[in-house]
């Protein structure tokens, strides 16, 4: 028979995930804020790295109400996983970022016109009114890091994050 932990709640696993959940928040928040309020309109690239976020903030919150009902083991597992998807999006992000330095070419899909258009004067008419978000073009830096260099940052930071709190979990597991 296991002893049982004082309070899930006080655990460092519990405070991990509550802080990459979070973090994950905030960093979607901002996103949609530039987005929405600050008139930047996100490439398919950009809207690719947000999968891991839309991903991970419900996981984060099933990983935690798992470590409050003392399942801890699911719990861990949980945080392993998102912190593989946060791993797998920091590189998403550096083939992002390396793509808007020139280091190499961006996807294809990057830099092209809206599709969906039925005649050539509705194509016409489609391109004069739209404007081309590109992949490779970066188009706010601070710190000498765009948006994709921000997220390799913060991407890497919840991966320590949600690893941390699935190796807290397995010590949890042990106690």
């Amino acid at each position: 028979m296991r002893p049982i932990v004082e309070s899930p709640l006080k655990s460092p696993a519990y405070r991990f995930g509550a802080a990459a959940l979070l973090l994950s928040i905030g960093v979607i928040a901002t996103a949609l804020g530039f987005e929405y309020l600050g008139g930047y309109r996100p490439c398919p690239l950009c809207l690719q790295q947000r999968y891991a976020y839309y991903a991970a903030i419900p996981a984060l919150f099933v990983g935690l109400v798992l470590l409050a009902s003392g399942r801890y083991t699911f719990a861990g597992l949980v945080f392993l996983l998102i912190s593989i998807a946060f791993l797998a999006n920091a590189g998403l992000g550096v083939y992002h970022a390396g793509a808007e330095w020139k280091f190499w070419p961006g996807p294809d899909t990057c830099g092209t016109a809206p599709q969906g258009t039925s005649s050539a004067g509705a194509m016409l008419k489609n391109l004069e009114s739209s404007r081309v978000v590109r992949c490779d073009e970066a188009p706010w830096r601070l710190f000498g890091l765009s948006f994709a260099g921000w997220n390799v940052v913060t991407s890497l930071l919840l991966w320590i994050t949600s690893q941390s709190a699935a190796f807290s979990s397995s010590a949890l597991n042990r106690s």
